[in-house]
């Protein structure tokens, strides 16, 4: 295979064929600084696109600073945030997501791995985290509403929790395993419930002083 350039400095390397190629490169100095690069069974995705400031950073930021106060609070485990790499051999999955969830009790089990990266330090969560989330973006939709939303469920996820803020009323769903695929949760009162952490989330939007989003995510009991 023919080595790719997708830009300058940004370069697929010819002899990436699998998954372990894939992992292999994405945990090498090699690996790009700039962009997205995931391994979604069997195929290379790709973006190179910057990141929206209020309906993707601001979304994922809110959303990672809180479960990542609840989870520290409660001594549930670790809340990863983005740049952290996902990979789960049974799927043949490689990616970086907005955010994961790993109990303690979940590497007890070995049902994760964390593994170091070329120059030391964990890079990569290995195996099945508790919950996943993904912010949707303009070039992200297919693979975060179908794509992810598969191979997540294959790989064992429990809650895939999913977030879609680029039109007036930001869209949020908490999907839970079920026999054949995952269930969005129903809300109560406005609330969804995360059986996970134990409590009930909502998403709300109002206007910053400066005219743009402003996104807040309530937690109760």
């Amino acid at each position: 295979m023919v080595a790719i350039s997708l830009a300058e400095g940004v370069r697929i390397p010819g002899d990436i064929v699998d998954l372990e190629s894939f992992r292999r490169w994405a945990m090498s100095d090699e690996f790009p600084e700039r962009g997205w690069f995931s391994y979604l069974g069997g195929e290379i995705w790709v973006d190179l696109s910057m990141e929206q400031a209020f309906t993707h950073n601001q979304v994922k930021a809110e959303l990672c600073e809180i479960l990542r106060g609840l989870v520290k609070s409660l001594g549930l485990g670790y809340f990863f945030v983005d740049r952290m790499r996902l990979s789960n051999l049974a799927v043949d999955l490689c990616t970086e997501p907005d955010g994961m969830f790993v109990a303690y009790d979940t590497v007890r089990a070995e049902r994760v791995e964390l593994t170091e990266g070329f120059d030391g330090g964990y890079v990569e969560v290995l195996g099945t985290p508790d919950m996943v989330l993904e912010v949707v973006s303009d070039r992200s939709v297919k693979k975060d509403t179908v794509t992810l939303r598969d191979l997540y469920f294959r790989a064992g996820v429990t809650e895939y929790w999913l977030v879609d803020a680029r039109g007036e009323k930001p869209q949020f769903d908490i999907l839970r395993r079920a026999a054949r695929g995952y269930t969005p949760t129903r809300k109560q009162n406005g609330w969804l419930r995360s059986g996970l952490f134990g409590r009930s989330f909502q998403l709300t939007r109002k206007t910053d002083p400066l005219g743009h989003p402003q996104f807040t995510l309530g937690v109760q009991s």
